[in-house]
């Protein structure tokens, strides 16, 4: 409404301005005689054309008030959700643009007959193409922006600028990275590209059941993120995206906003790897806070079933970590000391062998 009532001002403004500019035009083409003739009724003229003008225009303004305002405020939702680097590297480069065209209009105005349209063409130009150069170069204009110098002293308490961890599909879907905001261990801004969120989309409508169950909790898992924990999400759109697959915009993503990624996925970590980009795996943290059990350690386990081996019985810890106990079979279903032999660290976790403490004191 606000909106529609602006327009229709500019409207009755632009119309009774233009309703004057007639009334001038007319007296001053008219003859020297007629004009002294009709020089007491000017100022009534006038009047009346500026109030004929603001009229046509507050009627030209009401009936193309709805249509523009629903498109001015597609444009102004569709800039709200670029970030704020694009929209500045933008309005640097149009900025750029229009000051080249001004430097070149008064040479341009001095071509005949099409000076004054060419000057505007130029300045449209200019301007159009300054804008778009400076949307492509935003990453390049982020970066100069945080690493040029300043006579400020660094700051000692923290990073000159905020962090970015780029969460990819997996790792949405997995859901312990709520978990870990919630303990405050991950700092900066979660950001999560669009085509992540397509791509989860893709998944939560899928025909198979699994597939649809797994997408849906990454959704839900995204939603507890913006609503219930105290963390930054940024939800990042490309106006400049490619087409390609997920793991590879990720990487260049990652590269532009100097940011980290945070996945499970195996072949992604090699390829972030590769690429020279830092990666935060939520396996690797997981083995990493797990409980350290040394050679010659006395543990309490419960035996629940057979091993591999002949005479094997296996057992697990409170995290998962699988212990092998040489002679456990006939202890299974009880709960018993046992003396650790070794620690073996696989691929898949660590595995923990181990015989019972009462053969050891038979020993």
């Amino acid at each position: 409404m606000i909106m529609k009532r602006i327009i229709q001002t500019i409207g009755l403004l632009i119309g009774a301005l233009l309703g004057q500019q007639m009334t001038n035009w007319q007296s001053s083409s008219e003859s020297p005689w007629m004009g002294a003739m009709l020089g007491a009724t000017t100022g009534a003229g006038g009047t009346f054309s500026m109030v004929v003008g603001g009229f046509a225009g507050f009627l030209l303004a009401t009936s193309i008030a709805a249509p523009l305002s629903r498109s001015l405020q597609r444009g102004i939702d569709k800039l709200s959700s670029y970030p704020m680097s694009e929209l500045l590297s933008g309005v640097v480069g149009l900025t750029f643009g229009l000051a080249l065209s001004s430097f070149l209009y008064p040479y341009v105005t001095d071509i005949p007959y099409v000076g004054q349209v060419l000057a505007a063409g130029t300045a449209l130009a200019l301007g159009y193409a300054g804008l778009r150069i400076g949307t492509q170069k935003k990453d390049e204009f982020g970066d100069w922006i945080r690493t040029r110098p300043t006579s400020e002293a660094p700051r000692k308490d923290g990073p000159r600028f905020e962090e970015h961890k780029i969460l990819d599909t997996s790792v949405i879907i997995d859901g312990r990275i709520a978990d870990i905001c919630k303990t405050g261990f991950i700092e900066g801004t979660l950001v999560i590209p669009e085509f992540v969120l397509e791509e989860l989309q893709h998944i939560a409508d899928s025909s198979d059941l699994l597939k649809r169950n797994r997408g849906r909790r990454g959704l839900d898992i995204l939603n507890k993120i913006q609503k219930e924990l105290d963390v930054r999400v940024l939800i990042y759109e490309d106006a400049n995206e490619e087409p390609g697959e997920v793991d590879s915009k990720l990487v260049k993503l990652a590269k532009a906003m100097q940011g980290k990624v945070v996945t499970n996925d195996f072949n992604l970590n090699k390829v972030c790897e590769l690429q020279g980009v830092s990666v935060l795996n939520i396996n690797d943290l997981a083995n990493a806070v797990k409980p350290v059990v040394l050679p010659g350690e006395e543990i309490v386990v419960q035996v629940i079933k057979d091993g591999k081996e002949h005479g094997q019985g296996v057992a697990y810890l409170d995290d998962g970590t699988m212990i092998v106990v040489e002679g456990g079979r006939e202890f299974i279903g009880t709960t018993m000391e046992v003396l650790v032999t070794s620690v073996l660290q696989t691929s898949a976790g660590r595995m923990i062998f181990a015989k019972p403490k009462l053969l050891e004191k038979a020993l």
